[in-house]
């Protein structure tokens, strides 16, 4: 359709009675108002091309759109609608939650639909679901009963095999993959029939009573994988709210306390006690005894934390990376130091002999793999180095508001890439130093206000 240059109205009543979409034949889209012309002065200057007394003016140019950057999406405190055009805006509330809106104007009245809270879903992720919703109203569709619709025909079961099949590259274990698709076969059963929308406590509560106190290890395992999945389905615009799954703050109200867990052959001990052996571990300065703290406050494996090296440390930035070539993921990892660690880290500095940082007895060669676990031997603990790591996340998930994807990421888990596009910020720098600041601060019995991470993403 041709756009003209402007309109001017020559008649004594014009009412506009609602606002459109329409695009011409390059695609472009414009915004029309649609006006009842009341009275005319001249019968030549408009014309109702439709006969239902409506008269059709183009009067928008080229929807402006990505008027919103990244900094800015992340900064911009003002409360209310921030427009990033063609009809999507960032919604700022008065408590500073952010999310983004869809709005648009139908038979003169403006509905609205949301896409998610900021934390879940990206910039860009947002602009694609605005894309799909203005191509609804192009087609004289509406998008709230597109968007449900798409809802209702996806259940559990075939969006959990998908993640599984899209996550199974990921994992280093070939035996992963297949652990993940019978547990979410047989121990979810129940759920995979159900549309993932309509997914609710209940249903999860179904599916975690009759194995919580008989398996409690499958019992755990089957309520983490459920919380990945939904997690996983919210990011991509499939479900909205809170996590059923979710275990702080909500299933911990409703099943009995979990026993401490054996994970596989590592022992884990209950986290409410790893304060008080932090204590005894720091009453001697011992190289493995100070291996062992560092290890617990950085939640990282034996190999990853004997074989540091000096180089590999940025006191300035508080950082630690860990190379891809000692990752078991393959994949470098980031570990930002809590005071604590940081602490054990410039103590060790001021006296080294050595490019290790914990060296060992041999010139060139790093500490023992078994220096740490003959500490626990020596005080008759039966627990392993390793099962800590279980102590750090049952400690996350139990005490802490921060998303499961933040732990799995602090352990260097390799998550879904769903998830990891909503919520993967580089590599959830910021909030994994938060997360360790917390441990660091519930084991050494300071700052215990911090465990909690109180952000607008509604602890998903």
């Amino acid at each position: 359709m041709a756009r003209p240059a402007g309109i001017e109205f020559a008649c004594a009543d014009v009412r506009v009675t609602g606002f459109s979409l329409v695009a011409d034949a390059t695609g472009c889209i414009f915004t029309v108002a649609v006006v009842r012309v009341c009275s005319l002065q001249s019968e030549a200057e408009t014309r109702d091309e439709t006969g239902d007394g409506l008269v059709r003016f183009l009067i928008g140019q080229r929807l402006k759109k990505d008027l919103l950057s990244a900094r800015a999406v992340a900064t911009i405190k003002e409360p209310g609608r921030h427009s990033d055009g063609g009809n999507l805006y960032l919604y700022v509330s008065k408590t500073g939650n952010r999310s983004w809106t869809f709005m648009w104007s139908r038979n003169g009245k403006q509905r609205e639909m949301g896409l998610g809270p900021v934390g879940d879903i990206t910039l860009a992720e947002a602009r694609d679901k605005a894309r799909e919703a203005r191509r609804h109203l192009l087609a004289g569709r509406d998008p709230l009963v597109e968007r449900d619709r798409n809802k209702q025909t996806v259940t559990f079961g075939e969006f959990a095999d998908a993640l599984v099949e899209t996550m199974k590259g990921q994992w280093s274990n070939s035996k992963t993959a297949h652990q993940w698709r019978v547990m979410l076969t047989t121990n979810a059963a129940p759920l995979r029939s159900r549309p993932i929308a309509e997914v609710d406590t209940e249903g999860v509560l179904g599916v975690l009573k009759p194995i919580w106190t008989k398996t409690p290890e499958m019992a755990v395992k089957a309520r983490s994988r459920i919380e990945a999945v939904l997690d996983a389905a919210k990011a991509k615009g499939l479900r909205h709210g809170e996590n059923p799954a979710r275990w702080r703050g909500h299933l911990d109200q409703l099943l009995p306390k979990r026993p401490s867990l054996v994970r596989g052959h590592h022992a884990a001990m209950p986290y409410a006690e790893v304060p008080a052996f932090l204590q005894l571990l720091a009453a001697s300065d011992t190289l493995s005894f100070m291996a062992l703290r560092f290890t617990i406050l950085t939640a990282v494996r034996t190999g990853e934390a004997l074989g540091a090296r000096w180089s590999e440390f940025d006191f300035a930035s508080r950082l630690w990376t860990v190379p891809l070539e000692r990752m078991k993921a393959g994949r470098q990892h980031r570990v930002p130091l809590s005071e604590s660690a940081l602490g054990i880290a410039r103590d060790l500095y001021a006296k080294r002999s050595s490019d290790f940082v914990f060296p060992g007895i041999k010139p060139g060669r790093p500490l023992s793999n078994m220096s740490m676990l003959m500490v626990l031997r020596g005080l008759d603990l039966d627990v392993t180095v390793h099962g800590f790591r279980s102590s750090f996340r049952d400690w996350a998930a139990e005490v802490t508001d921060f998303p499961s994807e933040v732990a799995e990421m602090a352990l260097a888990h390799v998550v879904a890439d769903a998830v990891e596009r909503a919520y993967r910020r580089g590599d959830l720098f910021e909030k994994r130093r938060g997360l360790m600041e917390a441990w660091s601060g519930f084991c050494t019995g300071s700052k215990q206000a911090s465990i909690s991470e109180r952000s607008g993403d509604g602890g998903q």
